[in-house]
């Protein structure tokens, strides 16, 4: 739990702004219409509380800051004081590739994972969870995901836990799927080409045991 929320207008447009990228400018931080020595206060507030780290090529989100942004509603910035539930989709097709999804905003942006949503409060089931995923997600409305396991997924980085996930995995078959430059396509034992975000790897591997159901816990340094 942390000790401190980031409630500043300022800083929460500073830590929107790095939730969509991995490294911004200064000149990209800052919000329009703001002094430019208001906004480098509250930029070295962010720095000073560990939030925000100062590179070579600009500003990017610290360990602390990755754990923040895991924990907080990515439109209100409002802090998550529980471990995230979601559906992960592991699709398919004819010849058994598997299907990778782009990740575009942090923890663990531009890496390749499978599929997934947020559980919702008004989801009656993980299965119509799962349902509505694949609709939202992949824009397909007639597909039956089977509930084949569920895996607890903790991430640390500099001695925190950057983030802390279930995840109800459901399977499907899928006939085919265009892809693009968020959506690929891959061979089961090709996966290690590819940047992937934390268990991602061991949870294909499991799924693919044929069990009735499983459950796995995964801890993953960085």
């Amino acid at each position: 739990m942390f000790e401190q929320e980031i409630n500043h207008h300022i800083q929460k447009h500073i830590i929107s702004v790095l939730l969509y990228q991995k490294i911004a400018r200064f000149s990209e931080l800052r919000p329009p219409r703001t002094d430019t020595n208001l906004f480098s206060y509250h930029l070295k507030l962010l720095q000073k509380n560990t939030f925000v780290e100062k590179i070579e090529r600009g500003y990017t989100l610290s360990p602390r800051g990755l754990s923040y942004v895991d924990r907080v509603n990515a439109d209100k910035l409002f802090v998550r004081r529980q471990p995230k539930i979601i559906t992960m989709l592991l699709v398919q097709d004819g010849y058994g590739n598997i299907l990778l999804q782009r990740r575009t905003k942090q923890p663990y942006i531009d890496t390749w994972t499978l599929p997934y949503g947020k559980v919702h409060i008004d989801d009656n089931s993980v299965f119509d969870g799962a349902v509505r995923e694949v609709v939202e997600k992949l824009g397909l409305e007639i597909v039956a995901p089977r509930h084949v396991g569920d895996a607890y997924i903790r991430v640390r980085a500099d001695g925190m836990i950057l983030s802390s996930t279930l995840a109800h995995v459901c399977r499907f078959e899928l006939e085919d799927y265009s892809e693009t430059e968020y959506v690929r396509w891959c061979a089961p034992l090709k996966l290690g080409r590819y940047e992937l975000a934390p268990a991602v790897e061991s949870i294909v591997t499991r799924s693919f045991f044929g069990d009735t159901f499983f459950f796995e816990e995964y801890t993953v340094d960085l």
